[in-house]
């Protein structure tokens, strides 16, 4: 009798070079900090050459900015859809969506802190990447400008008070959440509230404060 024959193993995927890239950056940019990791490494990593790399990014800037856009909780694009328009259906109010917004901040800066704290120890390549995010219009002001013209949207229809200063308020609610992120990595405390329990917190303060 004759054993039964195994279906033929389907090849997987390759995956495609920027991916790969996009991969290795993150880690090493983990592992070694944003400072110490060059595009060099990052191709080695990724199984490519530095030219291939230079195909798809233009250095490793752009590298940084994809990671943080496309492989850590997405704050920008929370932002963009909470922020383009305050009555769209299901979003909720305000205290909501800046519970949601808090959250998303909270779990962004918690996960990017250790990428790009090492940029602190170098200036010079401090002043460099500042000029390269710049020049792609990337930066951690974004975000803050971002939630500062909701915030005066909401003021402008009457839902905060007509006193309330809008980038106040957004650097009071993601200053917290990136104040979170700093104990946590330097102390190392995993203990108290979750982040959601933080971020519902974090909200209904601010908004008590500026209804």
């Amino acid at each position: 009798m004759q054993p039964p024959t195994q279906p033929p193993t389907q090849p997987r995927p390759a995956v495609p070079t920027r991916e790969r890239i996009l991969d290795a950056a993150e880690q090493l940019m983990r592992t070694l900090g944003l400072a110490r990791t060059t595009t060099k490494e990052i191709a080695r990593a990724a199984g490519c050459s530095e030219a291939a790399l230079y195909k798809h990014f233009t250095g490793k800037e752009e590298l940084f900015v994809a990671v943080l856009q496309e492989r850590l909780p997405p704050l920008g694009p929370l932002l963009a859809r909470l922020t383009a328009d305050p009555d769209a259906p299901g979003a909720g109010g305000v205290e909501e969506r800046l519970a949601a917004i808090a959250l998303q901040a909270a779990l962004f800066y918690e996960q990017s802190m250790p990428i790009a704290s090492s940029l602190f120890a170098d200036p010079a390549l401090l002043v460099r990447h500042r000029e390269a995010l710049r020049g792609i219009g990337a930066g951690p002001h974004m975000p803050l400008r971002a939630l500062a013209g909701y915030l005066r949207v909401e003021r402008d229809r009457g839902r905060i008070a007509a006193t309330a200063d809008p980038d106040a308020a957004a650097e009071l609610l993601l200053g917290a959440c990136y104040q979170r992120a700093f104990l946590r990595h330097f102390m190392g405390v995993e203990d108290g509230p979750t982040a959601e329990e933080f971020a519902a917190a974090a909200a209904a303060t601010l908004v008590r404060g500026i209804a």
